[in-house]
């Protein structure tokens, strides 16, 4: 379907992409840890385990961890699903973003070896080092997890690619990476069993910022309506004012087209009508409140769009399937008793 967009490439008080892609990226909740570094010499190949295992490893009860491997030295490749190799080297960040089963190897072809064969199974007393190859020139990564409700993380949307790797411009985000590399390195060979700073945090945000900001136009998903001139401005609108009352009208005039164009353009790009998006960013919001926050029900549900408690439970209950109180008794069990 032809573009509806080839009017408004300036868009009149449309909201500049990079400072919607900053204040989404400060809106994402992210935990996990760097937990092991690796040690490759050439020839090595490995395939991961399943991203449901690995993230049931790394994170009971998960069923999908968002992976991320620095190159400290070296050079390597990973490829998800039997797609192309994509190559990393020294400074590269390797990200995959849906935790997915994938290989990984060196310079020289080798035996693909499956990583539970050199990976000492958890629970690990101090990190581990794994090392795996023969002889030859050897590669050092630093490995993280990071969990995510964010839907940029759901693999449903497809808003990011399997795998990407980011090099990081010269200069102070380089130079950031580098000294954050050289510090995890340094926990790790210590011993210690984790890196007690929020660097996978950091990290994973400051390597979207890059990827996304300069990752070539694509025709659907999250990362290209942040870019849309259309949709940008709906979206920051959305996501900067979720209890407003938006209708389709409202939105369309804040991205300065006709209604009918709005909804195409959100049809095109996101896969769902403005007011699902509108919906399922408000589910989004109410989550992470009662995830992080002692509010009570009521002042979530206010929060998140709804006049009263009862139709934003029976909303929520639609979304995830049980009430926002039981919802938060097993994810936040500590604030539990402030939902009532």
């Amino acid at each position: 379907m032809r573009s509806t967009t080839a009017d408004h490439d300036q868009v009149p008080g449309a909201p500049d992409p990079d400072t919607t892609l900053r204040t989404s990226l400060e809106l994402l909740r992210l935990e996990g840890a760097v937990f092991l570094r690796a040690e490759y010499r050439e020839p090595w190949t490995y395939e991961s385990m399943s991203g449901p295992v690995t993230a049931n490893l790394l994170r009971p009860g998960s069923d999908r961890v968002i992976l991320f491997h620095v190159v400290a030295a070296g050079t390597c490749w990973v490829a998800v699903d039997g797609g192309p190799r994509h190559w990393a080297r020294a400074g590269d960040v390797i990200v995959l973003p849906y935790g997915d089963q994938h290989q990984m190897g060196g310079l020289t072809d080798a035996e693909v070896v499956p990583i539970a064969a050199f990976m000492p199974p958890p629970p690990w007393p101090s990190m581990p080092v794994l090392r795996h190859g023969v002889d030859g020139s050897q590669t050092d990564v630093v490995c993280g997890y990071l969990h995510s409700r964010d839907p940029l993380f759901d693999p449903a949307l497809q808003a990011l690619p399997a795998v990407f790797v980011v090099t990081p411009p010269p200069g102070a985000g380089a130079q950031w990476v580098r000294a954050n590399i050289e510090y995890a390195l340094t926990q790790t060979s210590a011993g210690s069993s984790g890196v007690a700073t929020r660097l996978p945090e950091l990290l994973l945000v400051e390597v979207l910022r890059l990827h996304l900001a300069s990752a070539p136009a694509v025709d659907r998903g999250w990362a290209a309506a942040l870019r849309d001139p259309v949709l940008a401005p709906a979206l920051a609108a959305i996501h900067a004012r979720p209890a407003q009352r938006w209708t389709v009208d409202d939105l369309a005039a804040v991205a300065l087209v006709s209604r009918s164009q709005l909804d195409t353009r959100f049809r095109e790009v996101l896969g769902r009508s403005p007011i699902r998006y509108l919906t399922q960013w408000r589910m989004h919001v109410a989550q992470d409140l009662l995830s992080t926050t002692d509010l009570a029900v009521l002042a979530v549900a206010h929060r998140a769009g709804y006049e009263s408690e009862e139709a934003f439970s029976r909303a929520f209950k639609r979304h995830f399937g049980s009430s926002p109180s039981a919802w938060r008794a097993v994810s936040g069990p500590a604030r539990a008793a402030s939902s009532s």
